[in-house]
């Protein structure tokens, strides 16, 4: 699922004359494109959708937003390690799809 998700503009800089920034998405932290909305600062929030920030919102509706992802799991699955999730969904491990760091655990044979 592809989710316009808030975060946190950490810096701003400039990349081959485009407007851009790095964002804090609750501990991850991503360079994302500020075409749309090049008045962002840092400190501010961003809704960030496949790397383009679309729009500045305020720090409460972040904060809100943010923490109802974490309570759906919507940031791991955005976010989340794709082969540690694709490893536990194939079994290969002892925890559950969800989780954050799954190590790929040898199985028993069958």
């Amino acid at each position: 699922m592809c989710l316009a998700v808030p975060g946190k503009v950490v810096g701003v800089f400039e990349r081959d004359g485009t407007p851009m920034a790095r964002v804090d998405f609750g501990g991850v932290v991503k360079d994302v494109c500020l075409a749309y909305v090049p008045e962002a600062e840092e400190g501010e929030y961003v809704i960030v959708h496949v790397g383009f920030a679309l729009q500045l919102l305020d720090e409460e509706s972040a904060r809100a937003s943010l923490r109802l992802f974490g309570e759906l799991g919507l940031l791991e699955e955005e976010f989340g390690d794709p082969w540690s999730r694709a490893a536990a969904e194939a079994g290969l491990t002892d925890e559950p799809a969800a989780g954050r760091t799954a190590a790929l655990a040898p199985q028993e044979p069958r």
